[in-house]
């Protein structure tokens, strides 16, 4: 290595770490990745040089991990596809900004203590993909603890968050670097912790607070598990209907008859159906005078293959009119319904996909040519944030994430008004094969997190139902049509990261650059 400069080390290595994440999950490809980061971080000679070993790390990771984003330009006839690459490529540039900060302060607090450098690069980890995930309205995707999640550190995300399991991968690859070293007392406490962490019990499942504990069927008919909690029975639908087709003139009818068609099979009543986002193209709903018996209709034909105990939840579109006349914007929705079109509730997404559901800055980007990926000249409104809704009869309540918004950790729940599950349809058929894995895995680091069973239904794939554990109870593979049957998984009783939500992995962050700094200062080891 010490041919080879640091930087392109690092570089290097970063691209390795983006195969620890899905699809090719190739977990202890991060933890090698994160000790070779430690190496060059420690040859480095200047702040500036290890400012730049973590920017290099970073490009690498993002620029393979977000290859999924230049597959979303195929679809859009107004800009080429190359665009797509483009558009990773600089947006790797930017996000590689927050690996560099962690780098730095690894070298600034740990130039002279190996110690002090891996307690500061993994609180740096933590506090920056948390900045990373709310700067300039964030962008959350592939935090680094998400490797971890199909290993038994799942369980750690309950306690200490997302950027908290960022963080202690981090310090578990450069307890590596420090066994190289042959430093044993830190990868041995490293290990210690992990273990405890892992061990220490889930909260145990709870009956929703929403509904009545009963020995008896419930009100609705549904019958009643052993625990007294009555067995609500889901659909989740996947009719396989590519973005080349969603917004093809004339398909709508063919989309409906695959979503009836899945939707009209099988499982007892009464069942809560679930389908993805967008999922009706038409909007369900329309401000403007004169449109009221339009969206009826639309609503009545969503939900006529439902039972009459049955609920709809799906994806559509709000139009708003400020003077009932012109429509003047639009929203990305979840909207519930009965049979017979009758409107239970509504969701409006909250959390916006900047050049796919607006453009920013649109009076001078569109006078260059570029325009949003999604179809349309309209941009949409933000909704007020999460919100948990009470659904009728046994169901319970239902908070909602639209797409993209269950990427933001500790953002997904109202926590005055807990729900039972989480609802995250979304349409990852934007997003080639790698988009979709990758947006389950963060999926279900929300629901360990948590401790809430979430729901996912999308167009082409991954749908899935994730357990409070964050556990893959069933999904449907990728390009598939299909539904799952399942009773509703119980959520668990509130976690420690779902009562104090970031602060925890903050405070650990904060903690480990504390404890760098006073080691660095003792200069007791030599690194070099």
């Amino acid at each position: 290595m010490s041919r080879i400069p640091h930087s392109l080390a690092a570089l290097g290595a970063g691209l390795v770490s983006a195969l620890a994440f899905e699809p090719v999950g190739w977990w202890p490809l991060m933890l090698l990745a994160v000790a070779l980061l430690c190496e060059s971080i420690a040859r480095s000679a200047s702040l500036w040089r290890a400012l730049l070993v973590g920017w290099a790390f970073g490009v690498g990771q993002f620029l393979i991990g977000l290859n999924w984003i230049a597959t979303a330009f195929t679809f859009q006839a107004a800009m080429p596809a190359w665009l797509g690459w483009i558009a990773v490529l600089l947006l790797s540039l930017y996000l590689a900004i927050y690996p560099a900060m962690a780098a730095g302060l690894a070298w600034r607090f740990g130039r002279t203590n190996r110690t002090a450098l891996v307690l500061a690069l993994a609180g740096g980890w933590a506090i920056t993909e948390w900045l990373r995930a709310t700067m300039f309205t964030g962008f959350a995707w592939n935090p680094i603890g998400v490797a971890l999640v199909d290993t038994p550190l799942l369980g750690a995300s309950r306690w200490i968050g997302t950027y908290g399991l960022s963080g202690l991968t981090a310090m578990i690859g450069a307890s590596l670097w420090l066994l190289a070293r042959k430093q044993w007392h830190v990868p041995a406490i490293t290990a210690a912790a992990a273990v405890v962490v892992w061990a220490l019990p889930a909260p145990a499942p709870v009956a929703p607070a929403s509904l009545p504990p009963s020995d008896a069927p419930s009100p609705g008919g549904s019958e009643v598990s052993g625990a007294g909690v009555p067995i609500r029975s889901i659909r989740i639908v996947q009719p396989n209907i590519g973005q080349q087709d969603k917004w093809r003139e004339g398909f709508e009818d063919e989309a409906y008859r695959r979503l009836e068609r899945l939707t009209m099979k099988g499982a007892p009543e009464p069942r809560l159906v679930f389908w993805p986002e967008a999922a009706v193209t038409e909007p369900l709903s329309d401000e403007r005078r004169g449109a009221e018996r339009i969206v009826f209709e639309e609503r009545l034909r969503a939900t006529r293959t439902l039972g009459a105990a049955d609920l709809l939840v799906t994806g559509g579109i709000g139009l708003s009119s400020t003077n009932r006349r012109h429509v003047d914007g639009a929203t990305n929705s979840v909207f519930v319904m009965k049979p017979l079109g009758e409107l239970v509730g509504r969701y409006d997404k909250a959390h916006l996909v900047p050049y796919g559901e607006y453009l920013p800055m649109r009076p001078i980007l569109s006078a260059i040519g570029l325009s949003r990926l999604a179809p349309g000249d309209l941009d949409f409104n933000p909704g007020p944030g999460a919100q948990s809704m009470q659904l009728p009869g046994d169901w319970g309540k239902v908070g909602f994430q639209l797409c993209y918004e269950i990427i933001f950790s500790g953002e997904v729940v109202d926590r005055a008004d807990r729900p039972d599950f989480i609802f995250n349809p979304s349409n990852d058929a934007w997003f080639g094969r790698w988009g979709p894995p990758q947006h389950l895995a963060q999926a279900r680091l929300r629901a360990a997190e948590e401790g809430l069973p979430v729901i996912r239904s999308t167009p082409t794939g991954i749908s899935a139902l994730v357990d409070g554990h964050g556990r893959l109870r069933n999904a449907i593979p990728w390009q598939q049509a299909g539904f799952i049957d399942a009773a509703l998984p119980a959520p668990l009783g509130p976690t420690l990261f779902a009562r104090a939500g970031n602060l925890v992995p903050l405070a650990l962050g904060f903690l480990m650059l504390i404890a760098a700094i006073a080691l660095g200062r003792r200069r007791r080891y030599r690194l070099i």
